[in-house]
């Protein structure tokens, strides 16, 4: 017969990764490495975990790009700003002196971190939705449903 100790053979994969890990784990790691494998030993798979809760953070992290240069407000700059728009989307002078633009410049005076201005869609679709709104509610305080029940009826 044959010289060898005897051993138990285990079919728990887990244990065997164990055993490799404290036998011979560096003969592993190289060939894991020449054969371009990723290492399954018990530690390896614990720094893997580690390492990627810390990706999974750095994931929804994002880097702002800088902004184009932020000019400071000076009246004469605004007045140049408004007169240009004034110009280039053919409004009335007085669209400078309706409420509701002076109101829109004072919401807009109070941000920090510029102005995201909604594109077409966006805008159309809150039109859209605020005309319902207003719909409703005239609907409601007119009570036009049960103005039509009592016509239709008679």
């Amino acid at each position: 017969m044959l010289n060898r100790k005897e051993c138990i053979l285990v079919n728990e994969i887990s244990t065997l990764r164990r055993h490799a890990e404290a036998k011979f784990s560096a003969k592993y790691r190289k060939w894991a490495k020449e054969h371009l494998f990723e290492s399954m030993l018990p530690g390896d798979i614990k720094a893997r975990k580690e390492n990627a809760a810390q990706q999974s953070i750095n994931a929804h992290l994002t880097e702002r790009k800088l902004a184009q240069r932020v000019v400071s407000y000076t009246d004469r700059l605004f007045k140049q700003a408004a007169i240009e728009w004034l110009v280039s989307t053919d409004q009335p002078i007085q669209a400078l002196e309706h409420p509701k633009f002076k109101e829109m410049i004072d919401i807009v005076a109070r941000t920090t971190n510029g102005v995201k201005i909604p594109g077409r869609k966006a805008t159309r679709a809150e039109i859209i939705r605020t005309f319902k709104t207003h719909l409703t509610g005239l609907r409601s305080k007119l009570n036009v449903s049960k103005f039509y029940d009592i016509a239709l009826s008679t």
